[in-house]
This record gives C-alpha cells, structure tokens and sequence, in this order.
C-alpha cells in the first residue's frame, strides 16, 4: 500500500493541474446539482420492530383521516396577573383568534378551548390545538404568516400566548458560526504548530472544499435518500476535523523528508506513501464505525452514520491526491521560514531536521514518563477511572420542548402547560386499540380504559374516539409525571407488563405510543444496543491494531484505553447535561435525560479518532524501535518526532467540536461536548500519558507476536518501513520543473 501511495503523491504532485481541476470541477457539479434538487425532507424517527411505531402504523391504517401526520400548532392562552382566560374580554380574544386561525389556507380544525374545556381548574390558562393537512416542512410561508399574524393581535389585547408544536417551532441557527469559530482555532494551532502561512492555510483550504463537496452531496441526494441538513450536520463535523488532521498529517512528514535533503517531488510522493497509508487506515477505522450505526436499526441514525462516513471517505481522498498536488504548486512555501530562507540561497533545507535529533518538549514529557511510569499510569487510570464513574448512572431520553432555552416560545408554552394542567400533560400515552377480533368494540374499550385509568400514576384518560369502522379506537391517557421523569418509564412499563390479561379478558389487543411512549421505546432500543457495538468497535479496534502494530499487547493496551476515555467522556457529559454541574456554563437551561443516540456516537465516533491518534503516535515510537533502538528510547524517539503534530490534530478537533457546542439545538450541543472532551482525554490523557507508561513498563514485550498469528496476519506495512528503505540511498536533487517560490 506504501509504494502505490507513494506513486499516487508523485502523480498528483507532477499533474497537479489536472488533479486540481478536476476536484474543482467535482465541487462544481456537486454544488449545481445541490441548486436544482428538490428540498430536503422533514426528519424523521422511524423505528422498526418497536410497540410505539408498530401503534403509530396501525393509526395510519385505521385512521387514515385524522391528520394525525399533519403539522399542529399548541396554542396556549395566559391571562394577566389576577385575571381570569373566562372573563369577557380575554375569552372573546381567544375565541377570536382561534376562529381567524381556523380560516388558514391548510388548516383542517382550530379546537375552540372552552368548548373542549381546555381549560385550567383557576381559569389562568387555557389552550386550542390547531392541526394542518400537511406536514411542518410543507406548510407555505402564507399559511405560518396568517397564524402568526392572529397570534400577535390577540397578545395586543393583554393575553400571554405562547405556541407549541411543530407548525411555527423554532429552527435552531445555522451551525456556520460554529463551524467558522473551529476553523479560527484552527488556524491559530496550525500557524503555531509550522510556522508558516501556506502551511496553515493548505490544510483548511482542503478541509473546506471537502466539507464542501459532502454537503452539497448530501443536499443533492436529500430527496433520494431522505437527507437532510439535521442528517449532514455529524458529516459537516467529522468532515471538517478529519479533513485537517488528515492533511495536517501529510504536510507534516512532507517538511521531514524536505529536511532530509529529498527533492519536492519525492518528499510528496514519501510523504503519501507513510504518513498518507497511516492516514487510509485511521479513516478507515472512522468508516468503519459510523457505517457500524446502521446495525442499531435506526433508520435516521444509519442516515447520519453513512452520510459522516461519506464525508471521512472524500477527506482520505483530497488528501492523498489535492494535498500533494498543492504542494506542487508551493513546494517552499509551505516549509518553515528558516528552510524557505535557506532554499533561496541555494543552500540545503536541513534545519528543520535538528528537531529529529534534538530534545523538544514532545521528548522532554516522554522522558519523564519511562522515567515514572507507574505514576504517570497510576494518575490517568484513577483521574479517567473517577470520571468514569457517574456514568454508571446514565439515563437515556429524548428531550423535547422543556430542553429548549426559555427564549422559545415553544418551552415557555411547555412550562405553562405544566403550570396549568400537571406536569404530565405535555407528553400523554396514547393508547390504541385493535378491537377487529372482539364481540362487542365498544365494552373493550372501555374495559381497557377502566384499567389503565386505575393504574398508578394515570391522572386521566380521555373518552375512546372510535374510527368509522369501529374496529380501532384511540385513548389519551395523561401520566402525574413529566415525560423524561423516571416514573414516567415506570408507569409505561407497568401498563404494559398489566396488559397480557387485560387482552385476554376483552378479546381485544392495544399498544402504547405517543412522543413520550416512543421516547421511551427509543432509548432503550439504544441502550440494548451500546454494548453490543461496544464489543463490536473494541474487537475491531484489536484486530486492526494487531496487523498495523505487529502485536497482541498493543492492540490490548490501546482497546482498554479507548475504553476508558470514553467511559470518562460519557461521565462528563452525564456530570453536566443530566446532573447540571457547570450546565450554565454551556447554556443549558434543563437538565435530564442524555440524548439516546448519544453513547453510541461517542462510542462509535471517538474509536476512530482514537486510532488516529494510536496509528500516528506509536506507528513512530515501533518504527524507532525497528531500526534497532531500546525500548524506552524508541519512546522519546516517537514522541520527539510525532507528539507535536498529534497535539495540533487535537487541539483542533477540540476546537471543532467545541463551536458546536454554542449550538441552540440540544442534540448538537450535546455531541459537541461529548466529543470535545472525549479527544481532550484521549489524546492528552490516553495516548500521551498512559500509552508511553505502559509501552515503558512493558519493554519488548510490547513488540512480539505469537508466531501462529504472525503468519495469519497479513503484512500492510503501514508505517511505509519497506519504502523508507527503497528511496533511503535515493539522491537529491531539485525537481526539474519546481516553481519558484513566490513568498
């Protein structure tokens, strides 16, 4: 793989017009064909195989009429301090604007709120549901302008009116602000890290063209295969953060074997040929498992996981052939000022290769750990095992409107329902019922409603609306509890667990759905899950570090300390998100359950990133310890020739994944941190404290194979070791055709 790679960088650098032009020509196309697609479909959570989507179904089936798939519009009425929503004026103001709501083009019913007596016990609140005939995504701007229009008129009278659902929700802002502060940092880090403009910007110029290219994709295959911008938001993430480490890589051992003395053109192709094979297999480990999400069985989860994987594959891919062909183009550019000077009086560009003889702190910090290693073992363990722990108490949800920032007008009309009505209303069980194979429809189901209104925790339940067949109705069944309350999960397991004899009893059979039913349901389709990956990702892991590394107790060591930072980071985001430590710090205005999806994507997200970090870091200390060095040497060695750039490839994944976490979507801020944190441990507990301990504790035995996996294993040769030994006796000489440099 070295030497067709190392081809590959020659190629690219020598036809670096071509190459150019036709990833510009790529983004052209992929971009024309994004303007002229049809608009992104609205998200969905479908779940197969589950009670609430299995309910959800049968509704479709049964009760094709009800508008049950059309957007609604919650509207909640607040009369003024003392002041009642009955009294004259503010009833004649809701009735109203209900009327002029009901009057919009899409509208099929405006619910008047005292004829349903949707009316508080004090008469301080009352509420009317509006329901359209098409979905959120397909309501026209006259349609939301009309219901907006009644809404501001009736909070001209004095009345407090907030809207909930989904018809005027909120759209969170769009993540480029996130994005740009991530690229700022950067910038900075790489700057700091070469020493050079070109080289700084190469990486992020390639970054942005690849993230580029993946979402125009993706808009442009959105109504194909379902994708939308929610779905590209994992790949814009990964995309952007890969793209620049990627590169950040191959730019990197491309100035090394320009100190070396090789000409432009064999320093790219060297360059590709090692640290671009290291770069093919940690994308291919990062593929691998956001391909691995679709096992969950979560078709938008698959979406977001192949979709990310997209965007890695098109990073891997710029940076074997646009990087190298950029460098074609600026071949001393890039190259620190001291070198570029050099080059200009003709001399050898041979000083930044003091920094592979010479201490650095990268070396300095390795020495002090094969000093102490057991120490050093000792603090990482304990400090991430400590962190480790509240994540045993981990509980999954799916936050709604109460998770919003009380800026919404959606969580202020959560919060007045649940003033108004008991904290249950805003997430009732709805209760359907198949009543095709009983004698007598209607004492079924009101037998079953005997029996889930006597079950503890069931404030109320709704009168049975029977469809025109009456052989299905439907129940609302409001819980003493709020939706992500642990009591609520109870409650819905209890009711379940009670309805074996029920059926039997009645001849008819009923399933439990709703948001709160299907939150539920979702959450532990997750969590039966987690650990299943878990083992999967960690087999994986092992078995891929065993053909890089050559070895059976480094691919151990670095499995058990992947485990370990994600375990930390999980117990992080449970310290902030569901126990509220330092949660005002991040803008979270409400604390509760971790989003379900999210322990899968911190598993399957920080094991490719983990093995980034594992590829480039030991690939260097194994390579100084083939070449004949001891082990506690080729340690230092590894680490003064890599530690530096894989601190910069952090430091700017950190930083990418922390803009987002200034996002006003939940999910996305939630991610955000859970990544963030995930590669600060990783990467600067992990891999730079606890790896060296161990491989320092460890010796040469670190090194050795069993001889029956030896030849079972095929040979990649990853760190390129047999075209470092080809090319070593290689002469230099300036290439022919290398422009001049232009500053």
């Amino acid at each position: 793989m070295a030497t067709f790679l190392y081809n590959v960088g020659r190629m690219a650098f020598r036809r670096r017009w071509l190459v150019t032009f036709l990833w510009v020509g790529v983004l052209a196309a992929v971009g024309f064909a994004a303007a002229k697609a049809p608009a992104a479909p609205d998200d969905g959570f479908a779940m197969p195989g589950l009670e609430s989507q299995k309910a959800f179904d049968l509704m479709d089936e049964r009760f094709p009429d009800s508008g049950a798939e059309g957007a609604s519009a919650r509207l909640v009425f607040v009369a003024p301090d003392g002041e009642k929503v009955t009294a004259t004026e503010n009833k004649a103001a809701i009735e109203e604007l209900v009327g002029e709501a009901g009057e919009g083009s899409q509208v099929v019913r405006a619910v008047d709120p005292f004829q349903a007596k949707a009316v508080s016990e004090d008469a301080s609140i009352a509420y009317s549901t509006v329901t359209f005939e098409v979905k959120a995504a397909d309501l026209t701007d006259a349609s939301k302008e009309h219901l907006q229009k009644a809404v501001d008129q009736a909070r001209d009278t004095g009345l407090t009116v907030e809207v909930g659902g989904d018809a005027l929700a909120t759209q969170p802002a769009a993540g480029g602000s996130a994005e740009a502060m991530g690229l700022l940092v950067a910038a900075v880090v790489l700057v700091i890290t070469f020493g050079s403009m070109a080289a700084a910007g190469l990486p992020l110029l390639t970054a942005i063209i690849g993230v580029g290219i993946s979402m125009t994709g993706i808009i442009a295959l959105g109504s194909t295969f379902g994708l939308s911008l929610t779905t590209g938001t994992l790949a814009s993430m990964l995309g952007l953060a890969c793209g620049i480490d990627y590169a950040l890589f191959v730019v990197s051992r491309y100035r090394e074997e320009r100190a070396k003395g090789r000409d432009p053109r064999e320093a790219a192709g060297l360059a590709v040929g090692t640290a671009g094979s290291a770069v093919v297999f940690a994308g291919l480990t990062v593929v691998i498992a956001l391909a691995g999400l679709s096992v969950v069985g979560i078709p938008m989860l698959t979406k977001m996981g192949l979709s990310a994987a997209g965007a890695v594959v098109i990073a891997v891919l710029i940076c074997l052939t646009l990087v190298p062909a950029l460098l074609g183009f600026w071949p001393k550019a890039v190259l620190a000022r001291r070198d570029r000077k050099a080059a200009k009086r003709g001399g050898e560009i041979t000083t930044s290769g003091r920094s592979q003889t010479a201490d650095n702190m990268g070396s300095r910090w390795a020495s002090l750990v094969v000093r102490r290693p057991v120490l050093v073992l000792l603090l990482g363990v304990i400090g991430l095992g400590a962190l480790a722990i509240p994540a045993t108490g981990l509980q999954l949800g799916m936050p709604g409107d109460e998770a919003k920032p009380t800026t919404t007008t959606e969580r202020r009309a959560y919060d007045a329902l649940a003033e108004g009505f008991g904290p249950g209303f805003n997430g009732p069980l709805t209760v359907v019922v198949d009543t095709k194979n009983s004698d007598d429809p209607e004492a079924a189901v009101a037998t079953i409603s005997e029996e889930i209104a006597a079950t503890d925790g069931i404030v109320s339940v709704s009168p049975a609306q029977f469809n025109q067949a009456r052989d299905a109705a439907i129940l609302s069944a409001t819980p003493s509890t709020a939706p992500t309350d642990a009591e609520t999960i109870d409650l819905v397991k209890a009711i379940r667990s009670d309805r074996p004899a029920v059926e039997q009893q009645v001849g008819a059979t009923y399933e439990i759905t709703g948001s709160t039913a299907a939150n539920i349901d979702f959450a532990q389709k997750f969590q039966s899950a987690l650990v299943p990956y878990l083992i999967v990702v960690v087999g994986l892991a092992i078995v891929l570090l065993m053909v890089v590394f050559r070895s059976l107790l480094v691919p151990l060591k670095a499995a058990l300390g992947y485990l370990l930072s994600v375990l930390a980071a999980l117990g992080a985001v449970v310290l902030v998100f569901q126990h509220g430590y330092g949660a005002e710090l991040l803008g979270v205005e409400q604390t509760g359950p971790i989003m379900s999806m999210m322990p899968i994507f911190l598993v399957g997200i920080v094991f490719g990133l983990a093995m980034d970090y594992e590829v480039f870091l030991v690939s260097r200390i194994r390579e100084a310890y083939v070449h004949g060095e001891r082990p506690a040497q080729a340690i230092v060695s590894g680490f003064r020739s890599s530690s530096r750039v894989v601190v910069a490839a952090a430091l700017i994944m950190i930083a990418v994944f922390s803009g987002f976490i200034g996002s006003a979507e939940s999910m996305i801020k939630m991610i955000g941190f859970g990544l963030a944190v995930a590669v600060l441990f990783d990467a600067f507990v992990v891999r730079m404290a606890v790896v060296p301990a161990v491989l320092a504790l460890l010796g040469d035995r670190a090194w050795r194979l069993p001889r029956r996996l030896d030849r079972l294993l095929p040979d990649i040769d990853i760190e390129g070791e047999a075209l470092t030994r080809t090319t070593a006796h290689t002469p230099s000489h300036q290439y022919e055709n290398e422009p001049a440099y232009r500053g």
